[in-house]
C-alpha cells in the first residue's frame, strides 16, 4: 500500500506532497511553513526519508533545505542546479529507495523546459510507475513556461518542455497519475490548468504540449506568455544560496502614532482587510491587499524588495495567516502590527480616510467629461477587450506610473474587482480622486459601455 497527500498552497497556485508507505515519505517541493509537511507526515505516522525539489522554484521560497535538516531527510536536487548547500546531486535515471515494505521508490527523469535542469519524479511501486510528479514540466491541460530562466534561452526552452512531455508519454502507463507543482493559479503556468487531476493517459489525448508539433506548439507557447511578478527574480537566488528558517511569531504591535510615522519614512502599511471595509474605512496612505485573495502575489510583485511593510488585520488570525502566506515568497517578518478596525490605527483626533466604490453601470450613467477610466489587467487580458478611450496602465507598474494617470476623477477597474480594489487604494494614497469599480467587466457591456478589442 501506499499514499500521496496533497498539500495545497493556495495563496500562490501551488501543490506539494507527500507520498510514502507505512513507514516512510518523501516530500516532494514542499512550501517554505514546512510545519504543514511535517503535520501530515504526524498524522500518518511516517518519517520523512528524503525531501525532493523538481527545480530551483522562482515563484516561491523553498522549504526542502530546513525540512531535510529537522527530519534529517535526504535532500535530493537536480544535479544541474546551482546551490550552495550539502544535498543529493539527482541525475536522470537515478532511483532512490522511498519505503522497502511498501517496494516504493522514486525514479528520476530528466524533464527540461520549464528549467534547464528541470527533473520529474516517477512513484514506482513494485517497478510500475503509479504516478509522476512533474513540477512544472507536464500540467493539467498545459506545461510550466519556459521564459522565467533567462531570456536567450526561452525558446528552446520551449522545445525542451514538448520533447520533455512526449518523453514522459512515452515512459509512463496511462493510469500514472501527473501530480504537477504548478498549475493551479500560479504564474508558473504557461496556461490555465484544465481541472483538478489528471493522467498520463488523459494529458496524452489532451495537452498541446503532446497533440500538437513541435512547431505550432512553441509559436503557441511562446505567444501567450504573461507578465512575470518583479519578485521571481529573487526568488530563485535565495533557493540557491539556502533559504533561512521562517520565524512566524506575532509582530510588534504599533498603534496610530507608530503607524502614522512609518508611513511618513516612507514605508508601506499594507491593510489584509475586505476592499468594501477598506473603502468605508482605512489610515490614509496604506494600501489594500486583501488577505483573502493572491496576497503573496500581488504585494510580493508591487513591493519594492526589502521595504519595511506593516500588517493590518481585523483579527489575530488574519494577520498570522497572512505572516505564512508572506513568508513563503520572503516577505519574512512584519516591521509591526495592528488588528482591530480603522478607528484604531488613525491617530487620536483624526478620522480614517475612505474613497466610494461602483458598478459598471453607474459609470455608464454617470460618465460625465472629466472621468478617467483606468484600466489595471495585464497586457494580454486587455488585448481581448477594454472599454473604449480608457487609460490601461497593469496594477504591477501603477506605484512607478502613478504620474501618468490624467487629471481628473479617476474610477479604476479590473476584471473583477480585487486589483482594482489595490490600484485604488494605491491612488488614494497618492492623493487622487478616486472610484473603485467592484463589478465583473462582462458587466459593462450590459451597461452599455462601449468595448473596443486590439485582437
Amino acid at each position: 500500500m501506499f499514499f500521496v497527500d496533497t498539500i495545497e498552497v493556495a495563496g500562490l497556485g501551488n501543490r506539494s506532497y507527500l507520498a510514502g508507505g507505512e513507514r516512510t515519505a518523501v516530500a516532494v517541493d514542499p512550501p517554505r511553513d514546512i510545519d504543514q509537511v511535517l503535520a501530515a507526515a504526524a498524522r500518518r505516522g511516517v518519517r520523512i526519508s528524503h525531501v525532493v525539489e523538481t527545480h530551483l522554484h522562482n515563484d516561491y521560497v523553498t522549504g526542502g533545505l530546513e525540512l531535510s535538516r529537522i527530519t534529517g531527510a535526504a535532500y535530493l536536487v537536480p544535479a544541474g542546479a546551482r546551490v550552495s548547500y550539502a544535498h543529493v546531486p539527482v541525475h536522470d535515471g537515478d532511483r532512490h529507495e522511498v519505503d522497502a515494505a511498501a517496494d516504493l521508490a522514486l525514479r528520476a527523469l530528466a524533464t527540461p523546459g520549464h528549467t534547464p535542469h528541470h527533473t520529474s519524479y516517477a512513484l514506482e511501486q513494485n517497478g510500475l510507475a503509479v504516478a509522476v510528479f512533474t513540477g512544472g514540466s507536464l500540467l493539467i491541460g498545459t506545461v510550466g513556461r519556459p521564459d522565467l530562466v533567462e531570456p536567450r534561452l526561452t525558446e528552446r526552452l520551449a522545445r525542451a518542455q514538448h520533447a520533455s512531455a512526449h518523453r514522459l508519454a512515452a515512459e509512463l502507463p496511462d493510469d500514472a497519475a501527473v501530480l504537477p507543482t504548478h498549475g493551479f493559479g500560479s504564474f508558473c503556468s504557461a496556461g490555465r490548468t484544465a481541472g483538478e487531476s489528471t493522467t498520463i493517459g488523459r494529458e496524452r489525448a489532451s495537452n498541446a504540449a503532446l497533440t500538437r508539433d513541435v512547431d505550432a506548439f512553441v509559436a503557441d507557447l511562446l505567444a501567450g506568455l504573461d507578465d512575470i511578478p518583479a519578485y521571481y527574480t529573487h526568488m530563485g537566488p535565495t533557493n540557491a544560496t539556502g533559504p533561512a528558517p521562517v520565524d512566524l511569531t506575532p509582530p510588534a504591535v504599533a498603534d496610530g502614532e507608530e503607524i502614522a510615522a512609518r508611513l511618513a519614512a516612507g514605508e508601506w502599511v499594507v491593510d489584509l482587510r475586505n476592499r468594501v471595509a477598506f473603502a468605508e474605512g482605512h489610515v490614509a496612505g496604506s494600501v489594500n491587499f486583501e488577505a483573502e485573495g493572491q496576497l503573496a502575489t500581488y504585494l510580493a510583485w508591487l513591493l519594492p524588495w526589502g521595504k519595511p511593510v506593516t500588517l493590518l488585520a481585523e483579527s489575530p488570525e488574519q494577520l498570522a495567516a497572512a505572516q505564512r502566506e508572506l513568508v513563503r515568497v520572503g516577505i519574512d517578518r512584519p516591521a509591526a502590527a495592528a488588528t482591530g478596525a480603522a478607528a484604531h490605527w488613525v491617530r487620536r483626533g483624526e478620522a480614517p480616510a475612505s474613497f466610494p466604490r461602483a458598478t459598471f453601470a453607474d459609470l455608464a450613467a454617470r460618465r460625465p467629461p472629466g472621468i478617467v477610466v483606468l484600466d489595471v489587467r495585464r497586457n494580454a487580458e486587455r488585448a481581448g477587450g477594454h472599454l473604449a478611450e480608457s487609460v490601461h496602465i497593469p496594477l504591477h507598474d501603477l506605484h512607478h506610473r502613478l504620474h501618468e494617470v490624467p487629471e481628473g476623477q479617476v474610477w479604476v477597474h479590473c476584471a473583477g474587482g480585487m486589483r482594482a480594489a489595490i490600484a485604488a487604494s494605491l491612488l488614494d494614497a497618492a492623493g487622487r480622486d478616486v472610484v473603485a469599480v467592484d463589478d465583473p467587466l462582462d458587466a459593462a457591456e450590459q451597461a452599455g459601455l462601449l468595448m473596443a478589442r486590439t485582437r
